[in-house]
């Protein structure tokens, strides 16, 4: 069977840093006027999307999606600690109500690797006031929004943003082998997120009547093994444990594993209504002494498709996630980013209809997959990739704005429309 049940919800995702430009107090602004994006390049226009509202939003209906994943902007909505800036939210709630006509149903992102300098310059994550910062943004957002939004993700792949902050140092604010840091960034970032499911839940039924969702967007990959020797096995268990495990049962069931900290008495419970799954390749795993990069090293499968970032293409492991973890939390599944970067649009088509199917073979085999989310909608700003990296449906040209529907677009249109490969 090539159906998708008639539930099912195809649509796009963006983030708020990546497509909408003109903002000059968050952490990538900075971090773009230091230099350090390929090529030089700066995230202070993207796809100047905060400029271009209704027309994007044309964009998404053209396709015939059912949903669309969007992202706030932490620095416009509170440029001063404590003070909230209402023209941006209200900018945000007309873009909301804009879907809306559409008959797109939103989920909104919070957090997705962006926030204020103000929060920067005190420790970012780091610092155990980030928490109860972060609360009282979700706070004032979810009163703002919360009457016409019920679908919430808290935090987009912490695990991403935490390595290559804290580990690597390719991100703001550059740290690089601070184990402790990234412990401690997640410890509090599983907090607020556990915190911010009780008020989102709370304050959504207050102004709607209607339950809340709330998630988390994790980035998953497959670990497979390059052998098996012992110490490629711990190396595959340390991997999954330090960028998986410990924000996967963090947030989904207040868990704290071992080494992170549960400073604040976090109770085991259920916090999540859906599990958000970002999927993009596949890693092999060979062991190596090496404390600081987990006992492994991270290797391409040798004979392998890759995309234009050198990923491999393994439309396979989505399904594989998708069963493991419905097995072990019996949760809707959301594919919250699935996508390829493919500047010739060569084989982004193939790359949908491989990674479909994998779903589709999940769903008939009885895995409650509901919602599937293409990243992204449109090129944009790709972190310190700069804009060479092109993941659209649509094709942008930085120097005019405009926007392109490509081949692979108008084939993702049939599938939103008909729900059929």
């Amino acid at each position: 069977m090539n159906k998708f049940p008639d539930n099912f919800l195809f649509g796009t995702a963006t983030a708020a840093l990546q497509i909408e430009g003109g903002d000059t107090n968050n952490n990538w602004y900075r971090w773009s006027e230091q230099g350090m994006i390929e090529n030089k390049e700066h995230c202070i226009t993207a796809c100047d999307h905060w400029n271009r509202i209704e027309e994007d939003t044309e964009l998404n209906a053209a396709l015939n999606v059912q949903t669309y994943r969007l992202g706030l902007e932490w620095s416009r909505i509170e440029p001063e600690e404590g003070k909230f800036d209402k023209e941006a939210i209200l900018k945000y709630r007309y873009e909301i109500e804009l879907l809306l006509e559409k008959n797109i149903h939103p989920l909104v992102t919070l957090w997705h690797f962006s926030h204020p300098l103000w929060f920067e310059d005190d420790g970012n994550w780091t610092n155990p006031k980030s928490i109860e910062r972060y609360l009282s943004y979700t706070t004032y957002v979810i009163n703002e929004l919360g009457d016409i939004v019920t679908d919430w993700i808290t935090f987009n792949e912490p695990n991403v943003f935490l390595t290559f902050a804290y580990f690597e140092g390719k991100w703001p604010p550059g740290k690089k082998g601070e184990i402790g840091m990234y412990l401690t960034c997640a410890s509090h970032i599983i907090e607020a997120h556990v915190k911010a499911y009780k008020i989102i839940h709370e304050i959504v039924k207050e102004k709607s009547n209607k339950p809340a969702l709330v998630g988390v967007a994790h980035h998953l990959r497959i670990f497979d093994p390059y052998n098996n020797g012992l110490l490629t096995k711990l190396g595959i268990y340390l991997i999954e444990k330090l960028f998986h495990n410990i924000f996967i049962e963090g947030t989904t069931e207040g868990k704290f594993l071992f080494p992170v900290k549960n400073k604040s008495g976090i109770k085991q419970g259920k916090y999540v209504d859906f599990f958000g799954i970002n999927y993009y390749s596949r890693d092999f795993i060979k062991g190596k002494f090496d404390p600081k990069n987990m006992f492994c090293e991270i290797l391409l499968n040798e004979k392998c498709e890759t995309n234009d970032l050198n990923w491999e293409i393994y439309a396979e492991g989505i399904g594989r996630l998708c069963k493991r973890f419905y097995e072990k939390y019996q949760l809707p599944i959301y594919i919250t980013e699935n996508g390829t970067c493919d500047a010739k649009d060569n084989f982004r088509q193939k790359y949908i209809k491989d990674h479909l199917s994998e779903l589709l073979k999940q769903i008939n085999n009885g895995v409650d997959i509901q919602r599937f989310y293409y990243w992204c909608l449109m090129d944009n700003f790709e972190w310190t990739e700069g804009y060479a990296p092109r993941f659209g449906l649509y094709e942008v040209n930085f120097e005019n704005q405009a926007r392109k529907l490509r081949a692979s677009g108008e084939y993702y249109k049939q599938v939103c429309t008909t729900k059929t490969l």
